[in-house]
């Protein structure tokens, strides 16, 4: 399995260099050449093993590869661009748009995608598999190993949802699923089921649950209890258990207050941090820009970049007909295109295109620096989870009210749903939608859910030409679920190859 070996070895690498370089924080993610020594060196002691756990809270926004590929927040950015309600103005930086990263083993984004979660997880292997034996307190090495062990869960979360069958309730869900890692080993795997690897997932969240239990964190790029009951509510919902997603998603938002109409309409930029909305989100300080790389660089507004300048991100008008004029997330839009209501601080120069549509919920730094936090889980998205789940188990009442919990924060015209059934569960959705958008989850639900994608809509401002003719998928073809990366079939003898469409 000379793929995955490489893989573990350079990544045994990173982390030893940051234990040994520690003193020059823009060095700690610099590679070089290292044997498994550098695994007892990582997890001799509980500072080394904190040193090691930042390395990988930064490796969710360094690039992995050419642009565009900027860790976490571009592989959200690029499930949005799957999904319908995120539209492009220009024929550029289309590979996930057009959906041919999906039907194509050999596709780098395809393969980077897939070779930065592994990597993530021969991190967090290291971690876990070390820090019981290392010199410190156990309060420490409670830390470090729960957020490893939800490192290691998101990702194989996001694997198996990637280039896997979707998890059907109900069923045994024994299609294959994705290789699972739990061990620091190079021996080549074969693919588990979905099932067991939704089991493994849980498992690791409910340990770190445990682990984490009155843990404290310095910011909120880190890891904490919260965040391991947000990620439960969130596999909860994808695998249908209604009662433990609603729990879980209580439990998670518990003192993070959602942010007022004022905040809101500063749309999201760098003081993600400071916002009591925000659960998870990394920070990118000025000595650990991508410049061109970051996501600030692809999806915000303001940045003057060739992909902005020439391709602004626009929402589908459809969707975005159905906000309210009173509801503050309408200004996160501009229908002309001039966007004359960015915050104070904030513009776009004359060599920026304009077109309709487009958004300004992302923002960078400025027009010269792309710096912007990236999201990775609000307290919002912990209501829809509570409200979606409360809806699908019958609980029609109570599933309205969290919902109004939510969106007369956003709407003060907002009255309490009077909707039942499958139309509260379509006005929750919209909401979702709104909510959410941009930050990584439509094609996720159209895939959960087994709805077409559909970019056909009447008023829709997507053009075929653009999207390479994708304006519909049905729910059984074969791109719902990416091609193994062809690196790692021919690097793996036990793996086996996705259906190609």
């Amino acid at each position: 399995m000379k793929k995955m070996k490489k893989i573990f070895i350079i990544f045994i690498g990173i982390l030893a260099t940051n234990v040994l370089f520690t003193a020059c924080d823009k060095d700690f993610l610099e590679t070089s050449p290292t044997d498994q020594i550098g695994a007892d060196v990582v997890t001799a002691t509980t500072d080394n093993a904190m040193a090691a756990l930042n390395g990988i809270h930064r490796a969710l926004y360094i690039r992995y590869g050419s642009q565009g590929r900027g860790g976490a927040g571009h592989f959200n950015m690029h499930m949005s661009e799957m999904g319908e309600d995120h539209v492009f103005n220009s024929s550029t930086w289309t590979t996930a748009l057009r959906w041919i990263l999906t039907d194509s083993p050999t596709n780098s984004y395809n393969t980077a995608h897939w070779a930065m979660f592994y990597e993530w997880i021969a991190n967090a292997n290291i971690l876990i598999a070390g820090i019981d034996d290392a010199v410190g307190e156990q309060d420490d090495k409670d830390n470090i190993k729960g957020q490893a062990l939800l490192y290691r869960a998101y990702c194989h979360f996001m694997l198996v949802q990637t280039w896997a069958g979707r998890y059907v309730k109900g069923q045994n869900n024994d299609q294959l699923g994705v290789p699972l890692k739990t061990e620091p080993s190079t021996e080549p795997i074969a693919r588990s089921t979905v099932e067991e690897v939704y089991t493994q997932i849980n498992k690791d969240i409910d340990d770190a649950i445990v682990l984490l239990e009155g843990k404290s964190r310095p910011n909120k790029s880190h890891l904490n209890q919260s965040i391991a009951k947000g990620l439960k509510a969130r596999v909860a919902l994808v695998q249908g258990n209604w009662d433990i997603a609603a729990q879980y998603a209580v439990e998670a938002r518990d003192g993070y207050d959602l942010m007022d109409q004022e905040t809101y309409k500063k749309g999201f930029s760098t003081s993600l941090d400071q916002n009591s909305e925000f659960m998870w989100a990394s920070h990118i300080v000025e000595d650990q820009t991508n410049y061109f790389g970051n996501l600030g660089a692809y999806i915000s507004r303001n940045y003057s970049s060739s992909s902005i300048r020439a391709n602004p991100r626009s929402i589908n008008k459809p969707l975005y007909d159905m906000i309210p004029e009173t509801d503050v997330r309408k200004i996160l839009w501009s229908e002309d295109g001039e966007h004359a209501d960015l915050p104070d601080g904030y513009e776009i120069s004359s060599n920026h295109s304009r077109y309709p549509y487009t958004n300004q919920k992302f923002l960078a730094e400025s027009t010269s620096v792309s710096l912007m936090d990236v999201p990775m889980m609000r307290a919002a998205e912990m209501y829809l989870i509570e409200a979606e789940a409360l809806a699908r188990d019958g609980q029609d009442g109570l599933a309205a009210q969290v919902l109004f919990d939510l969106v007369s924060t956003r709407d003060d015209n907002y009255v309490l749903s009077t909707n039942t059934g499958q139309d509260l569960i379509d006005e929750i959705m919209i909401q979702r939608r709104i909510e959410l958008w941009g930050e990584g989850f439509r094609w996720l639900d159209l895939k959960r859910l087994a709805l077409p994608l559909n970019r056909e809509e009447p008023g829709s401002n997507h053009t075929s030409s653009r999207v390479g003719g994708v304006l519909r998928v049905e729910p059984d073809d074969n791109r719902w679920v990416w091609l193994i990366p062809q690196d790692e079939m021919d690097a793996n003898p036990l793996m086996e190859q996705n259906p190609s469409n």
